[in-house]
Formats: structure tokens, C-alpha cells, sequence
């Protein structure tokens, strides 16, 4: 289902036509004026909590336009998803009235699995991966008057992710740098459709998760290995054609975060502002922490939260590791993760 011509790259014109398109349909949400100590330095920042987004995360804005883009309303959307994607379809679904199916790899957090079943979808666990449940989906979108919505690699997904921007560019106009956290590329490809060139915008991965970061490198998209923190979220194996096209005629550039500056970031939202990110959603922020991208004293710089759908248990019990298995292990050499130094918020009207 990913086999969608890449022409044309998705426009700043498309964007502004999805979100005529989800009007009423999508929040608008917030941003906050955050200081925070990150390398030494005091770094100026507004957060975009989209995590605040219908759902608890950025994916409905794409799949209501996917959606709302077809000549006509479809009988039943499907979408194989790792647990945001499916949450947004499911509720887009339920919200147009139509019927929604939804594969789901086993090894997807329980919170959101049972939240796509909460909003009526069909809901089929299958597979250890995405790639996995992908698959699975692929013959029930073949069915009469059903509609594929793929999570990050069609143009009115892409697009409609774009929104998110849109609203960060009004909101905020004097910004420079954009921070995003990658999985698939549909939110980087759709906020660097936006902006161009007009402000720089930088992709965020877990090291675990290289898929912007390895295409870049190589031209194109490729294959990756992906597993970690975040992979529920960010763990696409290939980045999509689409929002790579949009990344690479903005000029996007990658940078690799660590588990423990992810954990960090989480840490932080949670203790500053109580803003309950998940892993994915905190990423973003953590390149700012550990020093992945240091921004010039100039910048304005904005981070976008693009996810809350975790279980924030383990953000209020006191020792908690929220590292992946993997990570808690000692490492062999390297310096302490860094600390912060909380800093005050203040909320921005939109």
C-alpha cells in the first residue's frame, strides 16, 4: 500500500487546504514559552503540546483529511498501526460514522490497544512489528468500498500532519528552528511542507530508530533496524517517499538522540509543567538536552510534543527506569547523563 506515485511533494498550498478540509474536526492546540537549562545554557523555547490533540497525539489532523479527501465517505477505513495511528482512525471513524478495522502488532502498550477498541474499531492483533500488522491489513483494504489510511505515506496523511505547523507558524511567528520528533516522516514531511525553507527544521530519532537520519545520509529511503524506546511510536523500518521528498527539499536536518536524554525530557515535561509526554513525544526535546542540536543564541526555537499515550504511572513513582531493557544495562564507557535545572512556564494564547 506504500507504492503511491511520490509526485507531486507535498506543498505549503496542500497543507492550508487540509486544514480548511479538518476544520472543526481537529484542536487547535496550545503552545507554552518554556526556559530550560540544556548544556550549560539557558535555551528559549516554545513547546507545541499536541499531545492535547484529540486522541493524545498529532494523527487524527492526517487521517480526518485522508479520510475526508476520498470522493466519497468509504464504508470502512483500514489502518495497521503501532497504537497513535490507530487510536486517530479509529476515532475519525466514529466521528464520521463509518466502520474502522485496525491491525495492531502483540507487542503495541496495552493503553492503547485499548483505547482503538474503546472507540468501536475492529481491532486485530497480529505480528511482532508494524511491517508485521501492515501486511496482515493489506487484503481487508482490498475489500469493496474501504479505504486504506496508511499512517505516514500518502499525500493528504502527510499533508494533513502539515497542520500541525501551520497552527506552530501562527501561533508563533518569530520562530526559526522546529524540532520534530521521526517516525515514518508523515509529521517531519508535513510541518517542513509548511515552513520550506523559512525556518529550519530538524529531525529527531532515538539511536535505536534511524530512519530520517539513514536516509538522508543515503539519498533515498532505506531499510533500517529499529527497536528501543520509543519504537511503538517511532519505529517505522523505512522512511515514507512522502514526507522524505517534503524533508529533503526543505533542507531538514537529522540528529540521533539517546534512551537516557529521551527519559530526561520525559522527566522534565513531567516535573516543570506536568505534561504527561510519551517517549516519542519527548524526543524532540531531548536534542536540546543532551546537546544533539545546539541552537545559536539568535534561534527562536520551537519543540513539538507530538504524543501523551503512555502509561504515566512510571512518571510519578519515584525511581522508576524508564529506559528500554536494553538501555539499563551499564555502558562500558561514556560520561552520566546530564543534569537540568527546572525552569517556569508560561502558556501563550493561541
Amino acid at each position: 500500500m506504500t507504492g503511491v506515485a511520490p509526485a507531486p511533494v507535498v506543498s505549503a498550498a496542500m497543507v492550508q487546504e487540509a486544514a480548511e478540509r479538518i476544520t472543526g474536526r481537529a484542536r487547535r492546540t496550545p503552545v507554552i514559552d518554556w526556559s530550560v537549562r540544556a548544556e550549560g545554557s539557558r535555551v528559549e523555547v516554545t513547546l507545541k503540546l499536541e499531545l492535547l490533540q484529540h486522541v493524545g497525539s498529532f494523527k487524527p489532523r492526517g487521517a480526518f483529511n485522508r479520510i475526508l479527501s476520498a470522493p466519497a465517505l468509504p464504508e470502512l477505513v483500514v489502518a495497521a498501526s503501532g497504537g497513535n495511528h490507530g487510536l486517530a482512525v479509529a476515532y475519525a471513524a466514529r466521528e464520521l460514522g463509518i466502520r474502522a478495522a485496525v491491525y495492531v502488532p502483540v507487542t503495541a502498550p496495552k493503553v492503547k490497544v485499548d483505547g482503538i477498541r474503546g472507540l468501536g474499531a475492529a481491532t486485530v492483533l497480529v505480528g511482532n512489528s508494524y511491517a508485521d500488522a501492515a501486511e496482515a491489513s493489506y487484503e481487508r483494504a482490498g475489500e469493496p468500498g474501504a479505504l486504506y489510511v496508511h499512517p505516514y505515506d500518502q499525500n493528504e496523511v502527510v499533508a494533513g500532519q502539515g497542520t500541525v505547523g501551520l497552527e506552530l507558524d501562527q501561533q508563533a511567528p518569530e520562530l526559526t528552528t522546529v524540532l520534530v520528533a521521526t517516525g515514518g516522516g508523515g509529521l517531519i514531511g508535513g510541518i517542513a511542507a509548511w515552513f520550506g525553507r523559512r525556518a529550519q527544521v530538524v529531525s529527531v530519532e532515538p539511536h535505536g530508530s534511524p530512519t530520517m537520519y539513514a536516509a538522508l545520509a543515503a539519498g533515498a529511503p532505506v531499510d533500517v533496524e529499529v527497536g528501543g524506546l520509543a519504537s511503538d511510536a517511532l519505529g517505522a523500518r523505512r522512511i515514507g517517499v512522502h514526507g522524505f521528498l517534503s524533508a529533503q527539499a526543505a533542507n531538514v536536518k537529522a540528529v540521533l538522540v539517546s534512551e537516557a536524554a529521551i527519559v530526561e525530557a520525559r522527566r522534565l515535561l513531567w516535573d516543570d509543567l506536568r505534561v504527561a509526554a510519551e517517549p516519542g513525544g519527548a524526543t524532540a526535546l531531548a536534542a536540546l538536552l543532551e546537546g544533539a542540536y545546539r541552537p545559536s543564541p539568535s534561534e527562536r526555537v520551537a519543540v513539538v510534543v507530538c504524543g501523551g499515550n503512555a502509561d504515566p504511572c512510571d512518571l510519578v513513582v519515584a525511581g522508576t527506569d524508564l529506559r528500554s531493557p536494553q538501555a539499563r544495562r551499564p555502558p562500558a564507557d561514556g560520561p552520566a547523563p546530564r543534569g537540568v535545572r527546572r525552569a517556569k512556564g508560561e502558556l501563550r494564547a493561541s
